[in-house]
């Protein structure tokens, strides 16, 4: 029987884990703002999410908590791309322009795509709280109440991530001047550099 409880569980727990300023949620939000394969882009994160969690909920998570060379490649290549996109958002800051909903933002459906992915799973944390930390709580529950939970957790990453791609063009009056997208960019270049900086922290702290 399906137990609301557990999927509440999952569900508030999953979007406590990922409603943070994050390098994915940030690239959502431009693309969002620049309605730029919004929809391509949304469905990407949240079916990963949802495919993350499912392997959690059925012991990926614990299979990973004993592979730290694993987990040390995911960091190292982590902060190399997110440092490489932590100078390209600095760069677009000092030649702001009026973006336009509809307008070419220099990444076509591909590139898109290929770095909406590279921010999934180039990310040591998705592996470290989505895969490990939902899969060992998930342990909690059984049968139909575990599958109810990771259910729960998937839904959250769906609303999540549709909500902020399609509600960012509720800020896009804000957006109709060049300043707003050069605090935009800087923003979301000091979050890159910042979680760049920790993932190589992490890598080269002696073990």
């Amino acid at each position: 029987m399906f137990s609301i409880s557990a999927a509440l569980s999952g569900f508030f727990l999953g979007a406590s884990l990922i409603i943070a300023i994050g390098a994915q949620n940030a690239f959502v939000l431009r693309q969002g703002l620049l309605r730029s394969h919004v929809f391509v882009i949304c469905l990407i994160c949240a079916l990963s999410d949802a495919l993350l969690i499912a392997a959690g909920v059925a012991g990926l998570g614990t299979l990973i908590s004993h592979s730290p060379a694993l987990i040390s490649v995911v960091t190292l290549g982590g902060a190399i791309f997110l440092g490489v996109y932590a100078v390209m958002a600095f760069r677009r800051s000092l030649h702001p322009g009026v973006m336009k909903a509809g307008a070419p933002d220099g990444l076509s459906l591909k590139a898109a795509v290929a770095t909406c992915l590279a921010f999934t799973f180039l990310n040591p944390h998705v592996y470290l709280d989505t895969v490990v930390l939902l899969g060992s709580l998930s342990a909690a529950y059984q049968g139909s109440d575990r599958i109810a939970y990771g259910a729960g957790a998937a839904v959250g990453s769906f609303l999540w991530f549709f909500g902020l791609g399609y509600g960012a063009r509720l800020l896009q009056p804000v957006f109709a001047k060049p300043a707003a997208w050069r605090v935009l960019d800087v923003i979301i270049g000091i979050v890159m550099s910042l979680l760049a900086i920790s993932l190589l922290v992490r890598f080269f702290r002696p073990a």
